[in-house]
């Protein structure tokens, strides 16, 4: 049977994604369920949620108010909730009931509108997709409703800098793209912010993300950075055509970053720039001629490149999530079910298998070696020196 996970945990959901980029954007964050979704999200896919607080609400729709459509229930608890919060906007999450009965957002959305007074963002999850796909719709609808014009009215001198440094995908000469990252022209010097597009616990496993990003581009002479979705709000979405240029550090925030690159010009690297120095110099001191690394496409592309400074390996990286073609090379695999990837590892003959332990479970016949890295939206694991901490 086709997504019957015999071993695995169920990865995070696309609500769940959606509901961890809202997290610290300053809005009322509404799922629309009956209150089992909420619970999951906050119970186990939000770690922030018993650091600090967010307003995450439940839609509570009863079983008739689903089947007749009672909208305007809907309505008056949105009006209720944004009387008593100061929020800037309200956000209405979907989930498998709205799906299933068809749920006009849009109308919603406008009906929302109207009677609140508030601006309503829209993004419909089914719960079937995963994390990742819910988090790239929820960016490109944040910066399409939110992003302001009149913040790019400015000189494009920086941009036009950056794009003039080398293309984001250098080529190697085997035909695959090296691995993509920070720039390193050390001449250059801003005043103009850099945006950070795909930050969440979910993408990261770590709380003290933030701190980290600004810390490493601070240090590479970059401007103000707008670390989206993880201790920043709304005000930096609004001003994002002010970046210079944006730092997607997931896959599921390059829809948003081309779509601000096709508005405001900005150009975008990815790269992650989050691996401790104890897993980068493991990972420069790993054995084996052949090796697979399983995480989100980000952050394995980092991995690979790691090893590869020291090791002539032939590296493989495979993910359950998104896998975009500019940043992937011909080898890497798209996995989806427990049995596909128990064959793709058998098929391979791997000598070390770089991902999180969990997916260990449905490798029973596996003999090679395994190097932790956790992925928290497959295990609700978190980088242990920084799971009780959540630095700006």
């Amino acid at each position: 049977m086709k997504g019957l996970l015999k071993y695995l945990s169920p990865f995070a959901p696309d609500q769940s994604g959606a509901a961890s980029v809202l997290y610290d954007m300053g809005g009322l964050t509404i799922i629309c369920d009956a209150g089992g979704c909420t619970g999951n999200i906050c119970g186990f896919d939000e770690p922030r949620w018993f650091l600090r607080k967010s307003a995450v609400f439940s839609a509570g729709l009863r079983d008739m108010d689903a089947i007749l459509g009672r909208d305007d229930r809907m309505v008056e608890k949105i009006q209720s909730a944004a009387q008593k919060l100061d929020a800037g906007f309200a956000a209405l999450i979907g989930t498998p009931v709205p799906a299933v009965i068809a749920t006009d957002f849009r109308a919603l959305a406008r009906m929302a509108e109207k009677k609140c007074g508030l601006p309503v963002l829209t993004v419909e999850c089914t719960g079937t997709r995963l994390y990742d796909e819910g988090e790239a719709d929820t960016w490109l609808g944040l910066f399409q409703k939110f992003a302001e014009d009149d913040t790019a009215d400015r000189s494009k001198t920086e941009r036009e800098n950056f794009a003039a440094g080398g293309n984001r995908t250098e080529k190697r000469t085997d035909g695959g793209p090296e691995r993509s990252d920070v720039p390193e022209n050390e001449k250059q010097r801003t005043k103009d912010p850099v945006g950070v597009i795909g930050m969440t616990p979910l993408n990261l496993s770590r709380l003290d993300a933030a701190g980290m990003v600004r810390e490493k581009l601070a240090g590479k002479g970059c401007g103000p950075v707008f670390c989206y979705g993880m201790r920043d709000g709304l005000e930096t979405v609004r001003k994002a055509g002010e970046a210079a240029w944006n730092l997607v550090v997931s896959p599921s925030g390059l829809k948003a970053a081309r779509y601000l690159e096709q508005r405001f010009g900005t150009p975008y690297r990815m790269a992650y720039p989050f691996l401790d120095e104890a897993l980068t110099e493991k990972l420069r001191t790993v054995e084996g001629k052949k090796i697979l690394v399983v995480h989100q496409q980000a952050a394995a592309n980092e991995i690979r490149g790691e090893i590869r400074k020291t090791s002539e390996a032939e590296i493989t990286v495979g993910t359950w999530f998104l896998l975009d073609e500019e940043f992937q090379e011909p080898q890497d695999a798209h996995l989806t079910t427990e049995e596909s990837f128990a064959e793709f590892v058998a098929e391979g003959q791997y000598d070390l298998i770089v991902g999180d332990r969990m997916l260990k479970r449905a490798l029973k016949d596996y003999k090679g070696m395994w190097l932790h890295v956790p992925h928290f939206a497959v295990s609700g694991e978190l980088e242990a020196e920084n799971a009780a901490g959540d630095k700006v």
